[in-house]
């Protein structure tokens, strides 16, 4: 069963139109990658299924129109969201940046710091203070303290140290294998994403031109879409 569906979703910022017709679906339990080269729309078709920029064609979520949804209200429907660059409240302790998210479900502290254990030892410590990678851990956590339906990984490896990169790759894998939940990953690390995802969808310039299983993507699709 599909729980978010985007189709011919089109999007400007004023006056310039930068999605010209996504067509995507999430089921239920399913890893979906979104993929392309940068500036092809990837980060605009989360702002749009977010709320955070409107958007025109069908957009639904969990059998729902939330095309006309304000941000917090679609938030609160079971879409959590990583953003790129983790926008972590950075005046706020660590416990402070997963209590202001939080939302009644299964992902409470313990959990949380169950997957990420660096967060149980920065519980006092201001998020500002923190290094990249435990910021970026932080806002994985405070997705998940909203106990969404469907959880959108934004770039979430973007810039990050090797070691650090496996850590929350590992982390989305045990999401996948130990929870169910819905994930729709955008990122540019084939060989991981291959290993986690379902589906791949490809972007190119605000379109949807490529959809289909993770073993189909062949190398010729990998060089003409997403490769330099």
């Amino acid at each position: 069963m599909s729980l978010l569906t985007l189709d011919g979703v089109t999007a400007s910022y004023g006056p310039a139109q930068a999605l010209f017709g996504i067509d995507l679906t999430v089921g239920e339990g399913e890893v979906v990658a979104l993929m392309g080269r940068n500036g092809m729309g990837k980060t605009t078709t989360v702002r749009a299924i977010c709320r955070l920029i409107p958007a025109a064609g069908t957009l639904t979520f969990a059998g729902r129109d939330v095309a006309g949804l304000p941000a917090h209200r679609a938030a609160r429907l079971g879409i959590g969201l990583v953003p790129e660059g983790r926008r972590c409240f950075a005046g706020l302790t660590v416990t402070e940046n997963l209590v202001a998210a939080a939302r009644p479900g299964p992902w409470d502290m313990r959990r949380i710091e169950g997957l990420f254990p660096v967060l149980a030892e920065r519980r006092r410590q201001r998020a500002g203070t923190l290094s990249g990678g435990e910021q970026q851990m932080l806002a994985i956590g405070r997705a998940l303290a909203t106990n969404p339906r469907l959880l959108i990984l934004d770039e979430a490896t973007e810039g990050l140290a090797p070691l650090i990169r496996a850590q929350i790759w590992d982390a989305v894998a045990r999401l996948r294998s130990e929870t169910g939940m819905a994930i729709l990953l955008i990122d540019k690390s084939m060989r991981e994403i291959t290993a986690i995802a379902d589906r791949a969808v490809l972007v190119e310039r605000g379109k949807t031109v490529w959809s289909g299983q993770m073993r189909a993507l062949d190398p010729a699709l990998v060089d003409r879409y997403i490769g330099v």
